[in-house]
């Protein structure tokens, strides 16, 4: 499988920047890219440790890139933490700027900041969910319907007991949707939830995503740990979802991505395709997440193509938690890319570049 594209932007760990992980990019009014993401600070990289929104910018489509700044803080917030960041152009021309505010095992959710001035400063955070609970929503996920309707994935987790320590969390998640049709102002829950109810999962439905196709339908997938990728649709704007199925995208348990090219309309789909099976060797820093691949679709999901390579598995690298952003003539993919030396997939950030006339050839 050929590998395609070249890296414009790796972003090492360092000792007092222990992980860059998770971003979304976005194109200003002027024609610059900005590209935000979670960078940590201090001396951990577990995701309750404090870590930052960074932003960076790019006048040439992305191959090169300004050094960072931040943009949000925990602190603004009084949280402990704020990472998974989504970007997203608002009807009024506003910029929205979305991330998880973390204040413990009992309240994470997902906030939209709104920028009139193209990202010089922020309004107040609007919370995107309305009940309180732990509810993880991936960076890139938030979709904006051919309707006008915001749509916001997330997998809620419970806890097991009234302790606020990690030995009391349930991993198993339930996939929730949330919409808005204000533009972000207001938010209310679909009308169901979404569970594989596999006695034999742990994970059941984690960090949901979702997508348009053209006849309306909507397209929802959440990562498991049976194999695959399980799947629903909505066929009513994202009010009601179907009972989850398995996908034909196999995978560990590892995020899938997937954007529409606006060039020519076809899929985009980003993913570790190997499950991890009993007689697989797992590299201990990449949790399986390995080799990542690319394919294209030109008949709305129904069928797969032109499978590339993002990062072989060979190179020993374990890659989640991709950001798809289209240009004019190429494809942006940021995702974690952690070596065995960084010690886990999650604290390497790369950006890597793939022209267009590569991606359909």
């Amino acid at each position: 499988m050929e590998q395609l594209g070249t890296i414009v932007l790796d972003l090492r760990p360092s000792p007092d920047n222990p992980r860059n992980s998770e971003g979304a990019f976005l194109e200003l009014l002027d024609g610059r890219l900005i590209f935000v993401y979670s960078r940590f600070i201090g001396d951990s990289a577990d995701d309750f440790a404090k870590a930052g929104i960074a932003v960076r910018y790019s006048s040439d489509e992305g191959d090169t890139w300004t050094p960072d700044t931040f943009i949000a803080q925990p602190e603004d917030h009084n949280a402990r933490n704020i990472m998974s960041v989504s970007l997203l152009r608002m009807n009024n021309n506003d910029i929205g700027l979305f991330y998880l505010l973390r204040y413990g095992w009992h309240d994470m959710r997902l906030h939209v900041r709104r920028s009139s001035d193209e990202g010089m400063t922020w309004s107040d955070p609007v919370c995107c969910v309305p009940a309180e609970g732990y509810y993880v929503t991936n960076n890139d996920r938030v979709v904006r319907l051919s309707t006008g309707r915001l749509i916001v994935p997330a997998a809620m987790h419970r806890m097991k007991t009234s302790e606020s320590e990690w030995g009391s969390f349930d991993g198993r998640a339930i996939t929730f949707f949330f919409l808005s049709d204000d533009d972000g102002r207001t938010w209310r829950e679909a009308r169901n939830f979404l569970s594989i109810g596999a006695p034999n999962s742990t994970s059941d439905m984690q960090e949901p995503g979702v997508i348009e196709l053209n006849h309306g339908t909507l397209w929802g997938w959440a990562r498991t740990d049976l194999g695959c990728q399980y799947e629903t649709f909505s066929y009513d704007g994202g009010e009601s979802w179907s009972s989850p199925m398995p996908s034909t995208f196999t995978s560990p348990c590892s995020p899938l991505s997937m954007k529409r090219n606006p060039s020519n309309g076809h899929l985009l789909a980003v993913w570790n395709p190997i499950p991890v099976y009993n007689t697989r060797r797992v590299e201990n820093h990449s949790w399986g997440r390995t080799p990542l691949i690319g394919a294209i679709s030109k008949d709305e999901g129904r069928t797969w193509s032109g499978h590339f390579s993002i990062e072989r598995e060979e190179d020993g690298n374990g890659c989640c938690y991709v950001a798809i952003h289209f240009t004019t003539h190429a494809v942006l993919l940021a995702y974690c890319a952690g070596e065995a030396e960084d010690g886990i997939c999650l604290a390497r950030l790369k950006v890597r570049k793939i022209a267009l006339s590569e991606l359909n050839a």
